[in-house]
Order: structure tokens, then C-alpha cells, then sequence
């Protein structure tokens, strides 16, 4: 048998279309009694030996069992021998999937899985590579100027120390990144909702921006003033926190970074918006990803360490929101935080209303 022939009689599968593996069965029992039936009746009337007929009637219908059946338990063997394959860490093992029945939803399931884990792989090896660059550079700066203290070649002024100082505050800036993010993604990190004052929770981050960035502008608005968004207020700060981070870091010094609230009984949108380079539409969804450095948005003189943003979806993704990066015009960026609303008021009946600064009780009657 030739190569050609071998291979369209491995993808020769005649039942593919039938979406039922009981039925399946059914067609083949039925076809074996026939196939044996026929051939008992033929043999009878031509004469055979008693023997010989239902000897050959067995070889028939497990011939054409076998030709029949054949789409049903390859996809299985196929998936033996990929799961063996992906324990040796080959992740590019797939099975066919061709079959409509319960085999092939359970072969198409199974190359997702091989798909998502080497895509988990890949992110797992990236994450290694990412962390251990990260760590390095601060690391190797810190080493490099200690031993010039240690060999007489600087002496220990403000300068140098503040130099270090910086480094070491780089370095704890990513621990506590690489720790909320690993809480996330574990789970380990309940949200504790409350109906949160939107106008409060924007002054309070442009504060501590300008505070981070002295002289630079940080405005606010919310509309209506009102605005209250059922959430907790610690996680929301902190996404509002990166993004500032974000835009004051790329943003020019010259311009303001602005943050906006809308709502209505749906959603409450969170916007920060700076008037930098931007971010090109190809990098808009990669953005989100751990470490991910797009060239014309994260230099690497920018100081990030590219995981606010993934941590700032995390916490949206919990909350049941989305977080997309727009472009802003004429130029700049527009990341916008949607978070439902939830039917707030209704939701927390008399649960406390955070006003960063001092906690109200929220009644049926309006608050005391």
C-alpha cells in the first residue's frame, strides 16, 4: 500500500457526521448481523460447508466493523499518545477532531487544553526570563556601587545613597507587583465590596500622584457628582493608582493627566487619560500581559516593570468589569475601567458607604 493510500485510509472515516456515539454502535451491530445473515443465506444456497460460513461471515462483518468504527477509538489512541508526549513537555501535540459524537467534543476539548497549557508554558517561561531580568538590573546596580564603596572608589554621599535607595525601592516595587499578581491569579484575594463614592476615590489618587510626581497636573471630574459604584475600595484605588502611574510616567510634563468617572444604572466608566505617545492598535490587548513592553510605550528608561497594567485587569476582571486602552485625541491614551453598577443600593441595603475620609451608613432613607 502506498503512502498516499495509507493516508486517506487513516482519515477514511465514514460515521463522522452521525453526533451520536450510541448510535454509532447501533449502525455497526446492525450492519455485522446483516453482513452475517447475508452470508449465511448466500453460503446456504451455494452450498458451503456448515463451517465455513459462519467463519466467514464473522471475518466480514469484524472487517467492516473495524473500517466502520475506526473514527471512533483513533481519536483516543491519539490522545494517549499526545498525553505522553506533552508529559515530556511537547505541547504541540494535537488529535483529530473531525468526529461529531461525544469522542470528538472530548478530542476538541482536549486540543484546547493542549493549547491554553502551551500558552501557560510559554507565559511560565517568559515570566522566568521577565523576573530574572528585572531583578538583575537593580540587583547588578546596587553590587556595582557597593563594592566601589567597599574599595575605597566612592565615598558614601547623598547622592550615592539616594542612588541605591532607588534601586532597593525598584526592587520592592516589583516583589509586592509580582505578589498582588500572584494572589490574583491564585484566588487568594476577596474582594470586600462596598458602595463607593467615586468623586472621593478620584481625589484621593490624583493627590497621591501629585505627591509621587511633584508639579505635575492631575485633574478630576465625575458626573454625575453623585456617582457611587458598588466595589472595593482598596483594589479600585490601586487600578486607578497604576494607571496614573502609567500616564505620569508617559505623559508630557507639561500637560495634565486627567481622570473621569460616568455612570449610569449599569455602569460606572473610570477613565485616566494622558496626552503621550500613546498606545498603537496592535499593542492595545497585549498591553495587559505580564512584562509586556511595547517599544513605543514602555521604554525601558520608563522605570515600569511592565505588570500594572496586568495587575489593574485582574482586579477589573473580578469585579465582573473590562479595562480597554483607547487612543485619545489628538494624541495621548485613554485606558477605561467599566465596572457594573449592580443595582448598588439595592445590593447592599444598609452596608457601609466609603467616603475615604469617613464611613457613612447607607439606609433606605438616605444616608445618616
Amino acid at each position: 500500500m502506498s503512502v498516499g493510500l495509507r493516508e486517506r485510509w487513516a482519515e477514511y472515516r465514514p460515521l463522522d457526521r452521525i453526533g451520536s456515539i450510541k448510535l454509532k454502535l447501533g449502525l455497526a451491530i446492525v450492519l455485522a448481523v446483516l453482513i452475517s445473515t447475508a452470508v449465511s443465506v448466500t453460503g446456504l444456497r451455494l452450498g458451503w460447508p456448515v463451517w465455513v460460513r459462519p467463519l466467514l461471515s464473522v471475518t466480514i462483518a469484524l472487517a467492516i466493523v473495524q473500517v466502520l468504527t475506526r473514527g471512533m477509538t483513533s481519536p483516543l489512541r491519539e490522545m494517549a499518545a499526545a498525553a505522553r508526549s506533552m508529559a515530556e513537555g511537547n505541547w504541540r501535540g494535537r488529535v483529530t477532531d473531525t468526529s461529531a459524537d461525544e469522542v470528538g467534543e472530548l478530542a476538541r476539548a482536549f486540543n484546547a487544553m493542549a493549547a491554553e497549557l502551551a500558552v501557560v508554558d510559554r507565559m511560565r517561561k517568559d515570566l522566568i526570563a521577565n523576573v530574572s531580568h528585572e531583578l538583575r538590573t537593580p540587583i547588578s546596580a546596587l553590587q556595582a556601587r557597593l563594592e566601589n564603596l567597599v574599595d575605597g572608589v566612592e565615598m558614601p554621599d547623598g547622592e550615592l545613597l539616594r542612588s541605591m535607595l532607588e534601586q532597593t525601592q525598584r526592587l520592592g516595587r516589583l516583589v509586592a507587583q509580582l505578589l498582588d499578581l500572584s494572589r490574583l491569579e491564585s484566588g487568594a484575594v476577596p474582594l470586600h465590596r462596598e458602595l463607593v463614592d467615586v468623586a472621593p476615590l478620584l481625589d484621593a489618587v490624583a493627590a497621591e500622584a501629585r505627591l509621587q510626581a511633584p508639579g505635575r497636573c492631575v485633574e478630576t471630574s465625575v458626573e454625575p457628582p453623585d456617582l457611587a459604584v458598588l466595589a472595593d475600595p482598596d483594589r479600585v484605588h490601586q487600578v486607578l493608582a497604576n494607571l496614573t502611574d502609567n500616564a505620569l510616567r508617559h505623559g508630557p510634563t507639561d500637560r495634565p493627566v486627567r481622570l473621569a468617572a460616568t455612570g449610569d444604572a449599569a455602569h460606572v466608566v473610570l477613565s485616566v487619560i494622558d496626552e503621550g505617545p500613546g498606545i498603537a492598535a496592535a499593542d492595545s490587548d497585549r498591553v495587559f500581559e505580564r512584562f509586556y513592553r511595547a517599544d513605543s510605550v514602555r521604554p525601558g528608561s520608563s522605570g515600569g516593570a511592565g505588570l500594572g497594567l496586568s495587575i489593574a485587569r485582574w482586579i477589573v476582571d473580578l469585579h465582573g468589569g473590562d479595562i480597554r486602552a483607547h487612543p485619545n485625541q489628538p494624541t495621548g491614551c485613554r485606558m477605561v475601567c467599566r465596572l457594573p453598577a449592580s443595582g448598588a443600593d439595592e445590593v447592599l441595603g444598609a452596608a457601609p458607604r466609603t467616603r475615604f475620609g469617613r464611613t457613612t451608613s447607607v439606609t433606605a432613607g438616605g444616608e445618616q
